[in-house]
């Protein structure tokens, strides 16, 4: 892999990992303030688990390029589905 190439996969990792982290508290932060608790953790739970990847990759330096595939069409699919998500795994839980 050349030079360009492994700095383009890092800061991608990195902004991915940042992103999942940023997202997971922002779920957490939500539920205290009166957002729906069930939908909200099951929805955090595909980020909390790329996070702890993403940590485990920062911290070994190693990086992936299926971790950046993977965590670009995660991000997409559950922000372009999360309203409709959430509410039916409200109804789902209730």
């Amino acid at each position: 892999m050349n030079r360009n190439s492994e700095k383009y996969l890092i800061l991608i990792s990195k902004i991915i990992f940042f992103y999942c982290t940023f997202y997971v508290i922002m779920k957490i932060l939500a539920i205290f303030q009166g957002a729906w608790v069930a939908p909200s953790l099951v929805l955090a739970i595909p980020y909390l688990a790329f996070a702890i990847a993403g940590a485990y990759m920062v911290k070994t330096d190693n990086y992936s390029w299926i971790y950046v595939i993977a965590g670009v069409i995660l991000i997409s699919v559950v922000r372009y589905y999360e309203k409709i998500w959430m509410l039916q795994l409200h109804n789902y839980f209730n």
